[in-house]
């Protein structure tokens, strides 16, 4: 089951997702690619989709919440989970150059495809959470492995630029301790009445 929410670049450091050594990873680059290409936040805050999982751009495919038929990763709940990031799955290839070179580079080490994002949809059809996960296995994810992302993190994450966002994370403790994720994002105002958020 999820261990925790990635709040701050610092959280989502240590959790080790996507980490580029010591073998190419890109799940990193597939996080930015999201936060940059595939969600937007309305004046409110709310994440919004500007694509349709369901349609299977990108390679995004029906995920169905299992390791095995009875240890599920993901929280149980009668709404619908994709992912994306297998770069081997069919509209995988529109997916940025960014998230694909080290793959295209390192097809023969298996950690070059491990890592996927994984959304979960409302029963609207509207985005509800994200995930981040990796294969412990050809077959099955890590549940030790596997972290909520929070939306202030994706607003962070959006509101950088990619070599800002990997320097933050491959840079040391002490550079990281003197970075405030307020800083990189204007939180809309909460006082208008018609802002719902999540």
């Amino acid at each position: 089951m999820v261990k925790d929410t990635l709040n701050e670049l610092s959280q989502l450091k240590r959790s080790g997702f996507g980490q580029p050594l010591p073998s190419p990873r890109h799940g990193l680059n597939l996080l930015y690619w999201f936060a940059h290409e595939y969600i937007d936040f309305s004046y409110c805050g709310e994440v919004v989709l500007k694509f349709r999982p369901q349609k299977g751009d990108f390679g995004f495919h029906k995920y169905h919440n299992r390791i095995d038929e009875e240890d599920p990763i993901l929280p149980i709940q009668n709404l619908p989970y994709y992912e994306v990031g297998n770069l081997n799955y069919s509209g995988a290839d529109k997916l940025p150059n960014y998230v694909r070179e080290n793959y295209k580079r390192n097809r023969h080490i298996p950690d070059s495809n491990k890592d996927r994002v994984i959304v979960r949809l409302d029963a609207n059809g509207s985005f509800n959470r994200v995930y981040v996960t990796e294969h412990s296995d050809p077959i099955r994810f890590d549940s030790n492995k596997t972290f909520r992302v929070s939306q202030g993190l994706l607003q962070i994450i959006k509101n950088m630029s990619r070599d800002q966002y990997l320097s933050q994370l491959s840079s040391t403790p002490e550079k990281q301790a003197g970075f405030t994720p307020q800083s990189h994002y204007n939180t809309p105002p909460n006082n208008d009445s018609w802002c719902t958020i999540l």
